[in-house]
């Protein structure tokens, strides 16, 4: 059946429910999500790196490092490192991803990178954590391989280096998540290309039955998504912000000369991220837990759905 891995796992899942509105999450329900955020303002994306080992250990997994030759023509040659943890087992994968190193500002400090992007990490920490519990002794046809990638801020450099070295034949599908530190409309990019058709449908379906707002950009800024894509991978960029936000975001990408916005105007997220706004105080550790949650079902959606197409159920 075309969602039985869905509906055996959601059982399972009994921090599932909190997605839906009516049992949404009360205020501070996950500070420590906000503490463990905290741990990610570090002076360097080396320690960051370790901040993210760590806090996946501490989670129960045993992270995998992945060095790579990185840098670019402005920073010269710089060892990067992704880190990769894989639940369930699997010929095929679910991949997600998230970058987690900051960008160096003009001072030369590091930008705290809370919005941009300690808090999609932890968004697939929570996903992950989900994941594991649900599908103990559950049988998935796909494994999940959640991809914590160094220097996208250099150019999307960690994302093209797991595709070079994983290869793209075992991926099904790809979920990047990228600036969802706060707020409850999820966003997503719809041009991804014609092989992630089947990858909106599920992702529209999930938004329909949870009652979640949802915002489709015909037209949305680039990510680790775009090395996927590229090499004709099914993938999907997901965000979140609060309603206000996405909307003017969408004008700004999508609404053309007259847009509706203020000359002059620049969306506050933009404001935010690659400068020293982009703060500690702005992640929201309920909204952080409630899109991480959101992510891992629709990694499953994603998993029954790919396992009905092999097996050539509509």
């Amino acid at each position: 059946m075309l969602f039985r891995s869905l509906v055996a796992v959601s059982a399972l899942l009994v921090a599932a429910p909190a997605l839906a509105q009516e049992s949404a999450p009360q205020p501070g329900d996950r500070a420590d999500i906000e503490t463990a955020a905290a741990a990610f303002v570090k002076p360097t994306n080396a320690e960051r790196t370790q901040v993210v080992v760590d806090q996946l250990t501490a989670a129960g997994f045993t992270p995998e490092l992945q060095a790579f030759a990185g840098g670019n023509d402005r920073t010269g040659p710089m060892e990067g490192r992704n880190v990769v943890v894989t639940v369930g087992e699997g010929d095929k994968d679910i991949v997600l991803t998230a970058h987690y190193d900051a960008v160096k500002l003009r001072d030369g400090s590091m930008a705290q990178g809370i919005v941009d992007n300690a808090g999609s990490v932890l968004a697939l920490m929570e996903a992950a954590k989900a994941l594991k519990e649900g599908l103990e002794g559950q049988p998935v046809a796909h494994r999940f391989v959640f991809v914590f990638t160094d220097q996208e801020e250099l150019g999307l450099i960690g994302a093209r280096h797991f595709l070079e070295t994983h290869g793209k034949d075992r991926i099904a599908a790809v979920i990047n998540a990228d600036v969802a530190a706060y707020g409850q409309t999820v966003m997503y990019g719809e041009n991804n290309g014609d092989q992630s058709g089947f990858v909106l449908a599920a992702l529209r379906g999930l938004c329909a039955e949870r009652g979640f707002d949802c915002m489709p950009y015909p037209v949305y800024p680039p990510s680790d998504d775009r090395v996927f894509s590229a090499a004709g991978v099914p993938v999907v960029s997901l965000g979140a912000q609060d309603a206000i936000g996405a909307h003017q975001m969408w004008l700004a990408f999508n609404g053309g000369e007259d847009n509706g916005l203020k000359e002059g105007f620049v969306p506050p997220v933009f404001q935010r991220i690659h400068s020293t706004e982009d703060k500690l105080e702005l992640l929201d550790g309920d909204d952080v837990a409630r899109f991480g949650l959101f992510v891992a079902d629709l990694a499953l959606r994603l998993s029954s759905v790919a396992d009905a197409q092999t097996a050539g159920v509509d």
